[in-house]
């Protein structure tokens, strides 16, 4: 797993950098756990545009993956491991031994061929889904459950993971990605590693039609707009802007936008480093 650099032949390849996609061990994705995806171009459901500079894209089926990991027992070996337009990190092919098949993330270092398993008394080995009360003190986790029974909703994507500090009887303490310290149920399940592919922060796309193949339209930036447009916009030559801000005037820095009695916020013992 790796990184690729171009040759500076185009304007588009100076700065192109991808992955190598070693990693991958098939472009077939299995059809049975495949759903096609709609694009709404930022439409909501009455047809009114409500993000904007959405639109175009590359088609995409959606790979239906399991987060809960509830197949408690039985071990499941690796098939292969594929690349997801949906998200930034890998995905592995799990077929079960009754013969079910499953799409996971997979944590980095996943081989073709392994056997993960999920439940109680099982080793926490690279794949493995625990709950929170087994996994040992220290441990890097990801794809980790805030309620029991959810699904995994912490640390999904590309490199990223978390680590169990200490627990008592009813609660794990977590450092997040984030930086923030939290407590969440023991009988939550987590999966042990980090997500794959880690090298995904360093990609550069390289051109803007690469942006738009992701569905991505080109932005306006605030300053050039008019002040009917934009709080940032109007003024003689580049005398415009001010503070940073949104289309409708919400503060893009120093301004708090978590709710003072949000319920979960018991549960956070330190905040976010900003």
């Amino acid at each position: 797993m790796g990184i690729k650099k171009f040759k500076p032949v185009t304007p588009g390849l100076r700065f192109k950098i991808i992955n190598d996609f070693s990693e991958i061990t098939t472009d077939k994705p299995e059809k049975s756990l495949l759903v096609p995806i709609k694009k709404t171009g930022g439409r909501n459901n009455e047809g009114h545009r409500t993000i904007r500079y959405r639109g175009g894209g590359h088609k995409r089926m959606y790979r239906v993956i399991d987060f809960k990991r509830n197949k408690d027992g039985i071990p499941a070996k690796v098939r292969s491991i594929e690349y997801d337009p949906n998200r930034s990190a890998r995905i592995a092919l799990l077929v079960y031994a009754d013969g079910e098949k499953r799409y996971i993330i997979a944590p980095q270092g996943l081989k073709v061929g392994q056997t993960v398993m999920s439940g109680r008394g099982i080793a926490p080995e690279i794949g493995n889904c625990m709950y929170l009360s087994e996994i040992p003190l220290g441990s890097l986790i990801y794809n980790i459950e805030m309620r029991p029974n959810e699904g995994g909703k912490i640390a999904r994507s590309a490199g990223s993971y978390a680590q169990l500090l200490s627990r008592d009887n009813k609660y794990a303490v977590i450092k997040l990605p984030s930086g923030e310290t939290r407590l969440i149920p023991v009988n939550c399940k987590a999966t042990i590693g980090m997500c794959s592919n880690p090298e995904h922060s360093l990609i550069r796309h390289g051109k803007a039609g690469r942006r738009r193949w992701l569905g991505r339209r080109p932005r306006t930036r605030g300053v050039a707009m008019n002040p009917v447009d934009h709080p940032m916009g109007g003024g003689e030559g580049k005398a415009s802007g001010g503070h940073p801000r949104s289309r409708n005037g919400i503060y893009a820095k120093g301004q708090k936008t978590r709710k003072k009695n949000k319920p979960s916020n018991q549960f956070i013992i330190e905040r976010r480093k900003k």
